[in-house]
């Protein structure tokens, strides 16, 4: 892996959308990649191209399991930190390319995933269910697996896919708090490193993500700011390895008008506050972090040692392929739609099914065939 020279890092303010550079306090460290609250650039220019033919898709015209399902597309106001809106469409403009690194298409890709906090046995269930549903299986579509057929898209210079099966290796709580109730960027690496050095995990640099996901008890730098989860790759000198991670919180009563969208909105804007849209689980903070976790799995997978794909000349802010449709859950979104989402019984709203009769609501993601934002309850 080549070494990626320190660079600051930046951030933005609530009050603006435009980042400002603020000196890194770990000049030994690169920032890690992040699912940033604003990603302006390239949305404006899938603008250009917004499909807005989808618009008129009726429920009728698709052929979905749909359960007895209600489809709509509510319109929402922006997150409280992002101006930017992601618009359905092909685009040549975008400029997602790839940059001869490797992607994880050894198979399995094995998570080891860290508890961080206090968590209950209902909580790790939900995430675990969701993690679960990544791999081929029989659910209804459409499913969490298919939504991951479009990250197995991505290749390496050989012409590997990324792993169409993703398992938990292992899990290891941290119910101890072992850095504190606080965590830095760099703490978040020496969580990694206690779990290492104390052997619940092992060093798996083919097939190994580490998840570290931390209860809405923690505070994260950055969390609620500037980010709601990001991926890197740990340095040696902190962990002893070079291993690809990533970090998600539970916003859940810290920030969920930035990090649980669209199940809260900013309680100032449109009338909306917590529960603007029911969460398929019933859990605001939940339901929103594990859009992130798909998030940040899909980016992990196909760029794990940011050297793979991504777009623009800076590989310490990239724009990945969940950047590109950050806010955009199906067809016809943009503009402050959603898209065409599916609403059950309970008015739960949700797009794509899981393992055990899960509903889950997750975001889609850039497909680099259709070079279109993509997911598998599309309409069209």
């Amino acid at each position: 892996m080549p070494q990626i020279p320190p660079l600051p890092y930046t951030s933005s303010s609530s009050s603006s959308s435009t980042a400002t550079a603020t000196t890194n306090p770990f000049p030994l460290s690169s920032p890690p990649l992040k699912m940033s609250l604003h990603h302006l650039l390239f949305p404006i220019l899938i603008l250009a191209f917004s499909a807005a033919s989808s618009l008129a898709a009726t429920a009728k015209d698709q052929t979905l399991n749909t359960h007895q399902a209600e489809f709509f597309n509510p319109k929402l106001p922006p997150r409280i930190l992002s101006s930017s809106n992601k618009f359905e469409g092909s685009s040549d403009i975008v400029d997602l390319r790839y940059h001869m690194g490797p992607v994880l298409s050894s198979s399995p890709i094995n998570i080891y995933l860290i508890w961080y906090g206090s968590w209950s046995v209902s909580q790790k269930l939900l995430i675990k269910d969701f993690i679960n549903s990544i791999s081929p299986s029989a659910t209804p579509s459409p499913s969490v697996s298919d939504w991951w057929k479009t990250v197995s898209l991505y290749t390496d210079q050989t012409g590997a896919n990324v792993s169409r099966t993703v398992v938990i290796a292992k899990e290891h709580s941290d119910t101890g708090y072992s850095r504190g109730s606080h965590l830095t960027r760099l703490s978040v690496q020496q969580v990694i490193a206690t779990a290492v050095e104390a052997a619940p995990f092992p060093v798996d640099h083919r097939n190994g993500i580490y998840l570290i996901l931390t209860s809405q008890d923690v505070t994260v730098e950055d969390f609620c700011r500037a980010v709601c989860g990001f991926h890197y790759f740990t340095f040696p000198s902190m962990v002893g390895h070079t291993l690809p991670y990533a970090w998600i919180g539970n916003s859940g009563k810290q920030c969920p008008e930035v990090c649980a969208y669209p199940f809260a909105v900013p309680g100032y804007m449109g009338g909306g506050g917590p529960g603007s849209l029911a969460p398929p689980n019933g859990d605001v903070g939940l339901d929103g972090m594990i859009s992130v976790i798909a998030h940040e799995l899909a980016e992990l997978s196909t760029n794990p040692l940011v050297n793979a794909w991504y777009a623009g000349e800076d590989p310490t802010a990239p724009t990945e392929i969940g950047d590109l449709c950050e806010g955009l859950y199906g067809t016809g979104g943009g503009g402050g739609y959603i898209g065409q989402v599916m609403r059950d019984q309970k008015r739960k709203t949700y797009n794509m099914y899981g393992n055990k009769g899960r509903k889950f609501m997750v975001q889609w993601i850039w497909s680099p065939v259709l070079k279109a934002c993509a997911g598998p309850n599309a309409l069209d």
